[in-house]
């Protein structure tokens, strides 16, 4: 039997899961899906709906769907389960870079003003990406290239670490700095505007495209590195596009989201063990997966203790957390009875 039979059904069924949520993502709050219609809906009820719920629900969806992809294509790349979107630096650098960012700047307003359309916003998203990207090159540096995986990797731990730490050295020297980042370190969605819809959705376009036409590499290098190159697959070409969607990826979903856990890592690891596949299909599967994923957490999120809401990295933590520590306990339960 074919491997990808069953994945097109998979496809259509976390298609069809994201749209329903997105409808439930629109109608979470005071005023539900009333205020589309109603005589007695106004002005401002349809637009918190139009301009506010939509377009936070489909970024949610986006954004999940950029780390479920970057997740799979780490997970391919380096041929390890638990390598997730942050592997190579990004999340560090993006975050050192709103640090430097709120610490140059100021931080009064940046609770309501991250992410909104306005200087200030385009500001720190700008700065929050540039410093994913800016880490991945230094990952890269120390790596000396692409061509060496485990030195790819060591180098993205290293650099984690080191702009890790000196974000606390920031954070530490200017405490206003830390509590102003607390929303971008625990993940939000609620400012997310139409035009970064539009954003996401060109990036999550650009980044599947090039996974895409690099997945029969991935699946070379599922048999091994030695085998992937006897069968004359382009490694190196295929290492420097792939990681390059990796950081594309991520910096575009951390800029606008801020640090989301367990996504990028979960989505491909629930695809596994739904459905046997190629990567060309595991690639889409993930990011509909982790699509699926951060939209639901987005909208547990507003409901669970409204009117107040959680930070939806704090929930995608608790919830994927649980989920990969049930994976570890049913799969060494597993080994042991065999």
């Amino acid at each position: 039997m074919n491997a990808n039979t069953h994945a097109p059904r998979w496809a259509l069924v976390l298609l069809a899961l994201g749209l329903i949520v997105v409808l439930f993502g629109t109608a979470a709050g005071s005023q539900g899906w009333q205020a589309w219609w109603t005589a007695e809906a106004d002005e401002v009820s349809r637009q918190i709906v139009l301009d506010i719920r939509l377009p936070r629900s489909l970024g949610a969806w986006l954004g999940g769907a950029l780390l479920g992809l970057a997740g799979a294509v780490a997970q391919g790349l380096f041929r390890n389960p638990l390598a997730d979107p942050y592997l190579l630096g990004s999340a560090s650098g993006a975050s050192l870079g709103v640090s430097i960012y709120l610490s140059l700047w100021g931080t009064t307003t940046f609770v309501s003003a991250w992410a909104r359309s306005g200087w200030f916003g385009l500001g720190l998203t700008g700065t929050a990406f540039l410093g994913a990207v800016l880490a991945v090159l230094l990952t890269l540096t120390l790596a000396r290239g692409v061509q060496q995986t485990l030195r790819l990797l060591l180098a993205g731990v290293v650099v984690g670490v080191v702009l890790g730490a000196v974000t606390s050295l920031i954070s530490m020297l200017q405490p206003q700095v830390l509590q102003a980042m607390q929303g971008f370190m625990l993940g939000s969605t609620a400012f997310v505007s139409w035009s970064a819809c539009v954003t996401l959705a060109v990036v999550l376009a650009v980044c599947l495209s090039l996974s895409w036409g690099f997945a029969n590499v991935l699946d070379a290098l599922s048999l091994g590195e030695s085998t992937a190159q006897s069968l004359g697959v382009p490694l190196t070409l295929a290492r420097l596009v792939l990681v390059a969607v990796i950081s594309l990826a991520t910096g575009a979903a951390v800029a606008h989201i801020g640090l989301v856990a367990f996504v990028g890592l979960a989505a491909p690891h629930l695809v596994r063990s739904l459905v046997r596949c190629t990567h060309a299909w595991r690639l889409l599967l993930s990011a509909l997966m982790g699509a699926a994923l951060l939209l639901l957490a987005d909208v547990l999120a507003r409901v669970l203790l409204a009117p107040q809401e959680l930070p939806v990295g704090v929930l995608t933590a608790v919830l994927g957390g649980a989920y990969l520590l049930w994976r570890v306990y049913r799969d060494g339960k597993a080994g042991d009875d065999a």
